[in-house]
């Protein structure tokens, strides 16, 4: 095994056990906090892929907004966020069967895929991905139509956020 199929292989259990205890915990503030670290793996991982402008936008959007903002919004939050009633259902067996049932069957998949154990090819030295990314998003022959159709969706909702919080507030 080289060095770094052994980052990914660690990347990908930490990613797997701070997911796990994102829904498992008791506390709001730990599992968002387990969330910040899970995050930081998925940009490990795009890091390891040689995607560093994914692995960018991971850090900055996700761990350095949103996540952020949830953990703010938690600790500003007077009313007891506490439960006191039981945490789990009497039948979660059930859900963890079908979980089971899934995952088999995704491994199933994966596994019938031939060549899945290939690895990566590496990109060559002077390959610029982020130039290509932005050539390919402002291309007439690529993505521009899908990427219009996006800026003009999200435009059509925050005008449409802006209306409605200026309506609820009157």
């Amino acid at each position: 095994m080289t060095v770094e199929q052994i980052l990914f292989l660690l990347a990908g259990a930490v990613i797997l056990v701070s997911a796990f205890l994102v829904v498992t915990v008791r506390k709001l503030m730990h599992a968002a906090l387990w969330l910040v670290v899970t995050l930081f793996g998925v940009a490990v991982l795009y890091a390891l892929l040689q995607a560093n402008f994914l692995a960018v936008v991971q850090l900055v959007v996700y761990i350095g907004a949103i996540a952020i903002l949830f953990i703010f919004a938690v600790m500003l939050t007077r009313k007891e966020m506490r439960d006191l009633g039981p945490q789990t259902r009497s039948n979660w067996w059930v859900a963890v069967l079908v979980g089971a049932a899934v995952l088999m069957g995704l491994v199933f998949v994966v596994l019938a895929i031939p060549g899945v154990e290939r690895t990566a090819q590496v990109l060559p030295e002077g390959l610029d991905t982020v130039q290509a990314l932005g050539v390919a998003l402002v291309s007439p022959n690529a993505y521009v139509l899908p990427f219009e159709v996006a800026s003009v969706l999200l435009l059509a909702a925050l005008i449409g956020a802006v209306y409605l919080a200026g309506i609820i507030k009157k």
